[in-house]
């Protein structure tokens, strides 16, 4: 008889609970980015509740559908059902009790765009994406936008809108997906055709153009570090980290390419797994409209002089002699007419104050 601690074990592998944690990171981090320094924590924790289990219910429906070909690879075979630890009907109960919590906690607690996104989700990577894995290896495309939804759901969690921001997180999160799975696929490149699943590598035999796509969307990351920055999701800081983590994954990317070597492959998965949660861990530390340059440039308030009153006052007498000698002419100590009647003016006749000889002036 199973133990209380072998049957939760169970129904983390049922609905996959290392992914979702994934997927519940950058929820986390699209509510963190989108609220700023000012965060709702009850906001947050019903955000991250209700994400973590609508991502284990359609974890878990997903491999009730795909249990028979999860049974003919050796990377799925020892999963819950295929082994024959958890019967279909009660994975079917779970995974219908979490998608149902997770969408009503979201609808109710957060806002109803939020539980949308949630239910597209489901609905896509379930009804459209698990099919697909079968049919044609643009499969990956649909897991990718399943994928890159859940910052989306943190951002309308906050903002209760799609606004550029958003959709900046979605492209990052869904470029960032498509080395992570390519790579995985060449890596089990003969698992994936064991079990009947039209991944791209099956495909494409040679390797061309996975590897070329691998190396491309690697490089594409480095233009969305520069988007978040200039859409005010993040600052300067985070846009140096996020070239570095980029050309890191592009080396490794071009190794693979070079190579088609699997243990290339894995230095790709693997590199693509510490990419995301430092990527995301820079933007939430840098999070907010960038200023500057980096803390090098940065220049503080007060060093910034205060402009000085200009006070308009009438020129005295000494003033008006002052201002007569500087206008006479560079060339000698003769005053020009201008300032012979500026003289006239401001001075009046009998008040005069001695004037200096010319020989005295400064020539």
């Amino acid at each position: 008889m199973r133990t209380a601690r072998e049957y939760v074990d169970e129904v983390l592998v049922l609905t996959k609970a290392r992914l979702a944690s994934f997927v519940t990171l950058t929820a986390l981090v699209g509510f963190l980015v989108a609220a700023g320094p000012n965060v709702d924590l009850w906001a947050l924790l019903w955000t991250v509740l209700g994400t973590t289990f609508a991502a284990w219910g359609a974890n878990a429906a997903n491999q009730c559908w795909e249990r028979e070909r999860d049974a003919l690879m050796n990377r799925t075979r020892h999963r819950p059902l295929p082994a024959g630890t958890l019967t279909l009907s009660h994975a079917v109960i779970v995974a219908s009790v979490f998608i149902l919590a997770g969408d009503l906690i979201l609808a109710f607690f957060v806002n109803p765009l939020t539980a949308l996104l949630a239910l597209i989700i489901q609905v896509l990577y379930v009804l459209v994406y698990t099919p697909m894995k079968s049919r044609t290896p643009l499969n990956t495309m649909v897991g990718a936008v399943c994928g890159a939804i859940p910052p989306m759901m943190g951002w309308t969690a906050v903002h209760n809108s799609l606004d550029a921001g958003a959709w900046v997180l979605f492209l990052i999160l869904f470029v960032w997906q498509m080395p992570h799975f390519l790579s995985l696929a060449w890596l089990y490149k003969e698992d994936y055709e064991r079990g009947g699943f039209r991944m791209l590598p099956g495909v494409d035999r040679s390797g061309v153009l996975t590897l070329n796509l691998v190396v491309l969307y690697s490089a594409a990351l480095l233009p969305l570090g520069l988007a978040a920055t200039l859409t005010g999701l993040a600052g300067w800081n985070f846009f140096w980290g996020s070239c570095v983590l980029a050309v890191g994954l592009v080396v490794f990317s071009i190794q693979l390419r070079e190579s088609g070597h699997k243990r290339h492959a894995r230095r790709v998965f693997f590199a693509s797994l510490a990419y995301l949660p430092v990527l995301l861990g820079l933007m939430v530390l840098d999070r907010g409209p960038a200023t500057h340059l980096g803390p090098v440039f940065r220049v503080a308030p007060d060093a910034v002089p205060a402009r000085e009153e200009v006070k308009d006052v009438t020129p005295s007498s000494d003033q008006a002699v002052l201002q007569l000698n500087a206008a006479t002419t560079s060339f000698g100590t003769v005053p020009s007419e201008d300032a012979l009647k500026f003289h006239e003016t401001v001075v009046p006749t009998g008040t005069e104050p001695s004037v200096p000889s010319a020989s005295n002036q400064p020539r």
